[in-house]
């Protein structure tokens, strides 16, 4: 199978770079300075071994690859806010032997979130999600660092919305030539919405900085617990704690690697390349649309949400407002809700 990384960044460099090392065929999906460095320089994979030169062919677009073939997969890992794009862009794309894109070949999003898979439902009839577990930093146009080892990550993989079949367990073989663990799953939301748990801390290290002080931990477990409450409400089944601990166990250890700073998230990456857009809507923004379909408050994550977006609008610094003023943001949005 040939494999088509629309979103060449952080997930998309580190998955497309470790399936070219282990002998797959790859072509890399890029736009601006990430596309013109990545044709100029080819794709520069930090990892524990080393940094690793990959030069993959690289296009903006299907219409750079002409008639697509009957054995690729496209594996979309752009950002959620980015996803309507692509799928609009690939889904009427023509397939060697007759047929669409959208009609024939497999589309794997490996993506935060839970939006972008029921969107391309709409379009494509075979749809697979991917809960991603890879720490993976993107800051410099042609430049993905992966510090994890002995595996880069873990992409627990299955049908959307459930189910499993032969080319899922394709996808997760060649995946586990390449450092990964690909567990296939009949029941992939359970795993991502465990993920987008996790993920609510995105905006707040974003904005805030590192979760590494009492401060800050606080915060995100008040913000989490909102997420909770919800997905409670909603009856949204997730995997628990200790199932993801167990799954992870020690098999992802993150290195140092040299010249390559470890930074924070996807979200705090966004801010500081100034990309002026962000995942929160499909990430806090997920639990506050949740919690007025189910009535449960979600005053927290609706802060951070616009905190995020503002931001990101304005090109602020990542991580420049103190842990103290989110604090009182923080009590003073649950205060105006009870209020109100």
């Amino acid at each position: 199978m040939r494999y088509i990384i629309i979103g060449a960044g952080a997930v998309g460099g580190a998955i497309g770079g470790r399936l070219a090392a282990a002998g797959h065929e790859v072509v890399l999906v890029a736009r601006g300075a990430q596309y013109a460095a990545l044709r100029e320089g080819g794709l520069r994979l930090r990892v524990p071994e080393g940094e690793l030169t990959h030069r993959l062919p690289v296009v903006q677009g299907p219409d750079g690859l002409g008639e697509l073939r009957a054995d690729d997969v496209l594996v979309l890992t752009v950002k959620t806010q980015d996803s309507e794009a692509a799928l609009e862009a690939w889904g009427p794309a023509p397939v060697a032997g007759g047929g669409t894109a959208a009609e024939r070949l497999p589309l794997v999003c490996a993506q935060n979130g839970v939006e972008s898979q029921r969107r391309a439902l709409r379009r494509f009839r075979r749809v697979y999600g991917v809960c991603v577990w890879l720490p993976a930093t993107f800051v410099e146009p042609g430049v993905v660092s992966a510090a994890g080892a002995p595996l880069t990550g873990i992409l627990h993989l299955g049908r959307y919305p459930h189910g499993t079949d032969d080319t899922a367990r394709l996808i997760a073989a060649d995946l586990e030539t390449a450092r990964f663990e690909a567990p296939v799953v009949p029941d992939v939301r359970r795993w991502q919405y465990a993920k987008l748990l996790a993920n609510l801390g995105n905006a707040l290290e974003a904005v805030g900085g590192p979760i590494d002080n009492e401060r800050a931990e606080a915060l995100y477990h008040r913000v989490r617990a909102e997420g909770e409450a919800v997905l409670d409400a909603a009856g949204i089944a997730h995997a628990s704690d200790e199932e993801q601990k167990e799954a992870r166990g020690d098999k992802i250890r993150l290195v140092d690697l040299d010249g390559a700073p470890r930074g924070g998230g996807s979200s705090w990456q966004s801010l500081s390349r100034g990309t002026g857009s962000i995942e929160a809507d499909h990430l806090n923004g997920e639990i506050a649309l949740l919690g007025r379909l189910h009535g449960v408050p979600t005053p927290l994550n609706e802060l951070l949400q616009r905190l995020a977006n503002q931001f990101a609008r304005e090109r602020r610094p990542a991580g420049s407002m103190p842990v103290r003023e989110l604090v009182r943001l923080a009590d003073d949005a649950v205060a105006f809700f009870q209020e109100t």
